[in-house]
């Protein structure tokens, strides 16, 4: 279930209509597909000014993903511009990284990706998680399995913590026990990676530093391919709170995550 879901503007249940979850998802392809469109002719890394660490490249992507949203009737939660109720009863809201990754994309380090998940009293509901350095697209719809580049992804197997590859997110205060670790910078592609088996898991080492537009789309990717995504320190991980922050942590198999959530609450 979603804590903190949006209103339903003094509207009965029995007047929403029944969502397709395959034009939620076309719609986040579409978002996707804009962002793209407008990075291609905006190449501008100077910070905004609105808030640490925003770029003008990270809001022209924010107001992309509202040009192709916002006609829809969805509510949006961005990253870059917070949240906005949904205009009809019913309609999900839909969680956006329109940038995740943007000092790698500043800096010409080539893993960045636009993540969007849509989110209704259910919980995930549809994701899309596009690589736009490589073009990578994953997506997901909720009990309908995930989706990488349009072939089904699923994994079955893991390796012991001492021969996994783990991607990092902050410095740990000493090895861990893992085989091998990447820090690459992007939560939503390390995520997939999870989801597709070029990782083996993935561990927050920072402080509460993950919003949900940070991982929400992977979290679905993810959990429609057989792994799961949890907050080490027990959280739920569906929030519509722009202010909530989660540690997230992921395995390729629950004997993995366990310990790497093990490893986790030891710092």
């Amino acid at each position: 279930m979603v804590q903190n879901s949006p209103p339903d503007h003094n509207a009965s249940d029995d007047e929403a209509e029944p969502l397709d979850p395959t034009m939620v998802l076309s719609a986040l392809h579409d978002a996707a597909d804009a962002v793209v469109a407008v990075l291609a002719e905006h190449d501008d890394w100077g910070l905004s000014g609105r808030r640490d660490g925003q770029y003008a490249s990270d809001m022209a992507a924010d107001e992309a993903v509202h040009g192709l949203l916002d006609p829809l009737g969805y509510g949006v939660l961005s990253e870059e511009s917070g949240l906005r109720d949904p205009d009809l009863v019913g309609m999900p809201v839909i969680v956006v990284d329109p940038l995740d990754g943007s000092t790698n994309a500043s800096r010409g380090l080539p893993w960045f990706a636009t993540s969007l998940c849509a989110v209704d009293s259910a919980g995930p509901l549809a994701a899309v998680v596009l690589d736009l350095v490589s073009g990578m697209r994953y997506d997901a719809i909720r009990g309908w399995g995930a989706r990488r580049d349009g072939e089904p992804i699923r994994r079955t197997t893991a390796p012991p913590l001492d021969e996994a590859i783990i991607g990092l997110s902050g410095l740990p205060p000493r090895h861990l026990g893992w085989g091998q670790f990447r820090a690459m910078g992007a939560a939503a592609l390390d995520l997939c990676a999870v989801a597709d088996g070029r990782l083996d898991g993935y561990l927050d080492c920072s402080v509460d530093a993950h919003g949900v537009w940070d991982y929400m789309g992977a979290l679905l990717v993810c959990s429609e391919s057989g792994v799961e995504v949890v907050d080490a320190h027990g959280r739920d991980m569906c929030v519509l709170d722009s202010s909530a922050r989660r540690t997230p942590v992921a395995g390729a198999g629950p004997v993995l995550t366990e310990a790497l959530i093990k490893a986790r609450r030891d710092f």
